[in-house]
């Protein structure tokens, strides 16, 4: 689906994304709001490896990959449409900094838990409780330190499990709620 979706900054500023039908994706505007609170978080130096969960069109991830030069991504969506899209998103970047797995998220968590420093946790509102419940898988996983950053629509309650979780920002936008949090030392 042809969209006004594009990269805000870095190396692929501009770049046109295209969408899988049905799509919700986080908006130019909102995705450039995440990444002003995420660039007083993460240096640009950093090497960051991200993992796109609910990546859809893989916009989240590949912002990361725009922006930070020594960056990996992984992106993983339970949709064959989506991961053909991010595939065509994806086109043309080192395939040695990308790796894009038809996977459902919550069952691999544990395949990706030492390796990541990044998560981007954006599953449809249709299902709120899903990204809620992968948060809270992923705290038994990821080391200390780890960045996870959540969008949840704003009329749904939650708040993230403080004796693992360190919240960092908690923002609305319109229908969207992004949190970031910061995994915290105690397992």
């Amino acid at each position: 689906m042809d969209s006004k979706l594009q990269i805000i900054s870095g190396a692929y500023r501009g770049r046109k994304l295209v969408l899988p039908d049905g799509a919700r994706p986080t908006q130019n505007l909102a995705r450039g709001a995440i990444f002003n609170m995420l660039a007083e978080i993460l240096s640009i130096g950093d090497k960051i490896v991200v993992w796109d969960a609910f990546a859809g069109s893989g916009a989240l991830g590949m912002e990361i990959l725009s922006r930070y030069p020594d960056s990996t991504a992984v992106f993983t969506d339970v949709s064959v449409e989506a991961i053909k899209t991010i595939r065509k998103n994806t086109d043309g970047i080192a395939a040695n900094r990308i790796r894009i797995v038809n996977t459902d998220a919550a069952k691999v968590i544990k395949n990706y838990a030492n390796d990541i420093n990044l998560v981007f946790v954006d599953p449809p509102y249709a299902d709120s409780g899903l990204g809620i419940k992968f948060v809270t898988k992923l705290a038994e996983s990821v080391r200390p330190g780890t960045i996870v950053v959540q969008e949840i629509e704003t009329n749904v309650p939650y708040s993230p499990d403080e004796t693992k979780w360190n919240v960092l920002r908690d923002k609305k936008y319109g229908r969207a709620r992004f949190l970031i949090l910061r995994r915290n030392g105690n397992k």
